[in-house]
């Protein structure tokens, strides 16, 4: 399930993550991924731990908890601190899968269900960099504004096509899901949206609303693993 989440963060957070992006200091992405991941990627990343990724992690995970479309989708349980990475020209992500399982900084791990890109520079500012996914409709290439995010199946393969002008930024983490099976999450997600709809059209207490709300509840009760 793609889910593409609009203006997770607003256009200040945007400038904001921008100008600090642009006074980090960069280094050889390979170094956070696995062993097959580390042969096809070639990019730059904000070291894990430094101020400047604890602080935009920071606002990141705010505007994670404000966003209902992000809950909804997702269904989070554990949210690995966000990471930021750079692609200039010529740099690319060959088509790769996550790791599974993610080991957290201060300890413990966590079972990447859901994967997540937020797009950080405006897609007319550069060529290339497309976000390509992998899953039951096919090869779906994801470019979004700045500040729009998309959420994918951990499971799915995916790419980063090469950038041929200018530099992409986008910041990119994992969730553990409460819903650890991706079509369940699709059936809650599918039902959530359709519940949001009725309630535009008919009272919060009609009986359809409440029928629905009710097998929604139920559904999550049975499924969740915490």
């Amino acid at each position: 399930m793609l889910v593409h989440i609009p203006e997770l963060l607003t256009a200040e957070e945007v400038s904001l993550c921008r100008q600090r992006l642009d006074a980090a200091d960069w280094v050889d992405g390979r170094g956070t991924a696995g062993e097959q991941a580390a042969k096809a990627k070639h990019n730059l990343q904000v070291p894990e731990g430094s101020a400047t990724a604890r602080d935009l992690g920071g606002i990141v995970l705010q505007a994670l908890g404000r966003n209902p479309m992000f809950t909804s989708a997702t269904m989070p349980l554990r949210v690995y601190p966000p990471m930021f990475n750079r692609y200039d020209v010529g740099m690319t992500f060959n088509t790769h899968v996550d790791n599974a399982i993610r080991s957290v900084p201060g300890g413990g791990r966590l079972r990447t269900d859901v994967s997540s890109t937020l797009f950080l520079t405006p897609p007319e500012d550069y060529d290339g960099g497309e976000l390509v996914i992998e899953d039951t409709y096919g090869a779906q290439p994801v470019k979004l504004p700045a500040g729009d995010m998309v959420v994918y199946p951990g499971t799915s393969l995916h790419r980063v096509n090469p950038v041929t002008r200018g530099s992409r930024w986008a910041s990119f983490f994992w969730t553990q899901s409460m819903i650890e099976d991706d079509r369940k999450r699709r059936l809650l997600f599918e039902m959530d949206m359709s519940i949001i709809q009725m309630r535009m059209i008919v009272a919060d207490d009609h009986a359809s609303v409440l029928g629905l709300t009710t097998c929604y509840h139920n559904l999550m009760r049975m499924w969740c693993n915490l």
